[in-house]
């Protein structure tokens, strides 16, 4: 009984090893005789790989217009060991290079030809479709040279250079930091273009050939059966307006500052312009141009929208305003003396002409500085806070509440925050409770210690707008998930029904006479209802620095804007002219004011400042003084 289970056993063992070994014998059949993907893996050192770049994803206008598209370039590809003798002048005319820079090329691989053996290696790079065609058809005049297609950028709007940023080849550094990446792949670097990487690069694909011994490709391999096709990146929708923002730029060349424009429901934002710029012919060779535009003393590259930090002027007055007005401590009925000015003891802060004794809503028409001393005075001695510096800390937290101070996180790298003081400032300067209400008076008209970008000017010009609340500003339609973030309203810490009487005054300030006192008369645009206040930020460097900002209409607004021109003068002069030009181009799509347009369009501030700089002269920014 015993000896037959040791048998069975036996058979058993036996059995289960004769059925493993067929297992393997037949994963064995199917590695070496029917599975292709083993056999490229295995004869990886007889296959050559050669790259095949996607096309990036288009980015477009709220409307669908294509601002960056993609156009085909080629590679020009060398195989030293492959060249023979050939016509080095015919294939220089071909690609207009020089003779002397190709044979010091080939000298280079000659040296290199160890390292480089049979491999291929770039020798032009993104050539025009019109030139590769041309060599098309003399190749064979050419052995051991080929093309490999890219896609590079190309731009139907000549408009939003800075904005969209540019696209260039990833060097060691960002190799390192992005491992995905390999030599001869594209990035964006700044802009649009860097922030929307992800979505826009796409996948890259890959075409295999056969190799023999030498590394000289013989077939495509299994007639490319297993060529990886490039997948296109994805199409990026922004909220800029191709038409507004093209708009906008014409009026701002030749011109020192920036342009934002923002639909005040959603914080869109329609248009975002720093002049100078980077033109968009420049930006598809930013390569060959970058020499050039990084020596501009003006630096084109230099965002001021949102890297730039000015002095509001007096379109702050409107925010000192309501926080009085919150406070109490004034009524719309409140009147302020104004001699050209406001004295007290040596000190005296001056203001231009006009009526006396005026109110709230003629204060802001007239855009008075003594009224707005009195005023910030009442602030900072306000009875209710122990000391000045815990008043002054009040009016910070009031005035962060409008989003100033830190950046209102839109999607663009390097945003600024700008710098609103609070009692530490003060102390560090005068010491701890060494100061008084009358040592930071030049906030009154917002000037001294604060800086604001135009984008936050901008983003105030939407809480008015909207009676007291904004959206964070973006330049995206699709977030991902993130559109909460979008939608939600940020109120500030004043009392949303007190913004209609500060509106009242910025209509008046726009439709209203010069002769009224009006100072942003030059704004008015017939049946547009526009509502804006104008600021002259003085500048101890040159010509004062003008600002406005404004919306439209009146009710239901559809676009919020800010304007800050460097070294131009009168706000009320140059800035708020070139903003309601903007706004009637926006709501209406055309221009009804063309010596108007002309106007604003003639003046040549850029040339000048470029010219003051190279002579060593830098122009600065803030200034303490009167601004209108």
């Amino acid at each position: 009984m015993m000896h037959g289970n040791k048998l069975d056993k036996q058979q058993v063992l036996m059995a289960g090893l004769a059925v493993v070994g067929i297992i393997f014998a037949v994963q064995l059949f199917r590695i070496q005789v029917l599975d292709d993907e083993y056999k490229i893996s295995a004869e990886n050192n007889a296959l050559r790989y050669m790259t095949v770049y996607p096309s990036r994803g288009l980015i477009l206008d709220r409307n669908g217009l294509i601002l960056a598209g993609s156009k085909v370039a080629y590679d020009i590809m060398a195989t030293p060991a492959d060249v023979s003798q050939f016509d080095t002048a015919a294939f220089c005319s071909i690609f207009h290079a020089d003779t002397a820079w190709l044979k010091s090329k080939f000298r280079d691989f000659a040296k290199r030809r160890r390292s480089i053996g049979y491999q291929s290696v770039a020798l032009l790079k993104q050539v025009p479709a019109e030139q590769y065609n041309v060599f098309s058809e003399l190749s064979y005049k050419f052995p051991g040279f080929t093309a490999i297609p890219r896609s590079i950028r190309d731009y139907p709007f000549d408009a939003c250079g800075n904005l969209l940023g540019y696209v260039s080849e990833v060097d060691a550094a960002y190799i390192k930091r992005n491992p995905d990446y390999k030599a001869g792949d594209m990035a964006g670097k700044t802009g649009i273009e860097l922030v929307c990487e992800d979505e826009l690069r796409g996948e890259k694909g890959n075409a295999i050939f056969l190799r023999d011994v030498h590394n000289r490709i013989l077939s495509r391999f299994m007639d490319g059966e297993y060529d990886k096709n490039a997948i296109p990146g994805n199409d990026v929708v922004t909220t800029i307006d191709a038409g507004l923002q093209q708009y906008i730029e014409s009026l701002m060349k030749n011109k020192v500052g920036s342009v934002v424009a923002i639909e005040p429901a959603t914080g869109e934002i329609l248009a975002l312009v720093s002049s100078p710029g980077i033109s968009t012919d420049k930006l598809a060779e930013i390569n060959k141009h970058y020499e050039e535009i990084a020596s501009d003393p003006l630096n084109p590259m230099f965002n001021r929208a949102i890297m730039s930090s000015y002095p509001p002027g007096s379109v702050f007055k409107i925010l000192n305003g309501l926080v009085a007005l919150d406070d109490g401590l004034i009524s719309t009925s409140t009147k302020y003396p104004c001699h050209e000015g406001y004295a007290v003891g040596n000190f005296k802060l001056k203001c231009h002409e006009h009526k006396e004794n005026i109110d709230f809503t003629e204060s802001i028409m007239m855009s008075c500085n003594a009224y707005y001393c009195y005023v910030f005075r009442d602030i900072l001695d306000n009875p209710e806070y122990s000391s000045v510096g815990e008043a002054m800390n009040h009016w910070n937290a009031v005035v962060r509440s409008f989003g100033f101070g830190s950046p209102t996180g839109c999607e663009l790298p390097s945003e600024q925050g700008g710098t609103v003081p609070d009692a530490g400032t003060y102390d560090r300067v005068h010491g701890p409770g060494r100061w008084k209400s009358l040592s930071a008076v030049s906030l009154s008209i917002g000037q001294g210690e604060l800086g604001v970008t135009p984008l936050q000017l901008a983003n105030y010009a939407s809480i008015l707008a909207n009676r007291g609340y904004w959206h964070v500003p973006h330049l995206l339609k699709c977030h991902d998930g993130g559109e909460e973030k979008y939608e939600e309203r940020h109120y500030t810490l004043v009392d949303t029904a007190l913004f209609e009487s500060v509106i009242k005054g910025m209509y008046q300030a726009v439709n209203r006479s010069r002769e009224d006192g009006a100072t942003a008369w030059m704004a008015r645009a017939e049946g547009l209802e526009i509502c804006g206040k104008t600021g002259t930020a003085q500048n101890p460097h040159g010509e004062d620095n003008a600002v406005f900002i404004g919306f439209a209409p009146k009710e239901n607004p559809k676009i919020a804007i800010a304007v800050y021109l460097e070294n131009t003068g009168f706000g009320g002069t140059w800035a708020a002219p070139l903003g309601s030009l903007a706004i009637e181009k926006y709501l209406t799509g055309g221009v009804s004011r063309p010596l108007v347009e002309k106007f604003v369009k003639d003046r040549d501030v850029a040339g000048e400042r470029r010219e003051m700089l190279c002579k060593g002269n830098n122009s600065g920014q803030a200034a303490k003084g009167g601004a209108r």
